[in-house]
């Protein structure tokens, strides 16, 4: 397991290019108008990701696949109150991504009016491959400035599991002050071992959810 620390002063992030035709920036209230009017469909594969219409990029089989991997692994642990839910909206701040798996508190009948935000989620989680610098820049900003508490990336090019934590919304890069890389062989918990104050030698730390221990998986269950 590798463990690296975010330096207040430091920016890892790649800020968003400056496009050169006139565009507009929306609002998430914008864009659900749009798609309420029929302007944008609900299939259409594009996010809003800091006020920008982005296009979601294609799933190859090994993303598929690691996407029901890992929501079927952490289907079998999570306790009652919570779901979890694949390649569905959120609703941030400017931003409305729709995450490979998401941890969300209560039952989807508890969103019917309105899509899960920053304090409904347990665990936000990208599978990345072609998408794996825009889910550790842009996507990790974004969750950062949220305040979403933990970020797995899958990182499928690498064949790792990326956890970051505590979170920390600079002035103009938000990001996660925290990295730990778990190998295959590895197991995880939601809070790592350092942010958790535990032994970072740990190797089968719980899984935790509002603080309490509710089981472990190992980094190879995620993996295709």
């Amino acid at each position: 397991m590798s463990v690296f620390t975010q330096s207040r002063g430091k920016n890892l992030g790649q800020p968003l290019a400056v496009p050169t035709e006139p565009v507009w920036r929306f609002r998430v209230e914008q864009y659900h108008q749009m798609i309420r009017w029929g302007i944008l469909g609900e299939d259409d594969p594009v996010e809003l990701l800091e006020g920008w219409l982005i296009p979601k990029m294609p799933k190859n089989p090994p993303h598929r696949a690691s996407t029901k991997l890992t929501r079927n692994t952490l289907e079998a642990i999570i306790p009652n109150g919570w779901y979890v839910d694949a390649q569905e909206p959120i609703t941030l701040e400017n931003s409305e991504p729709e995450p490979d798996i998401v941890i969300v508190k209560g039952d989807t009948r508890d969103y019917l009016d309105r899509h899960p935000g920053a304090s409904d989620l347990a665990l936000v989680v990208e599978i990345a491959d072609s998408t794996l610098e825009r889910d550790r820049t842009l996507k990790k900003g974004i969750y950062a400035r949220a305040g979403i508490s933990v970020y797995w990336i899958v990182n499928l090019i690498d064949k790792q599991l990326e956890v970051y934590t505590q979170p920390i919304d600079l002035a103009t890069t938000p990001t996660y002050q925290q990295r730990q890389d778990y190998k295959p062989s590895e197991q995880v918990s939601v809070l790592d071992a350092i942010a958790s104050g535990g032994n970072p030698q740990d190797r089968a730390a719980s899984l935790l959810i509002d603080g309490s221990p509710i089981g472990s998986l190992s980094v190879q269950d995620l993996l295709p």
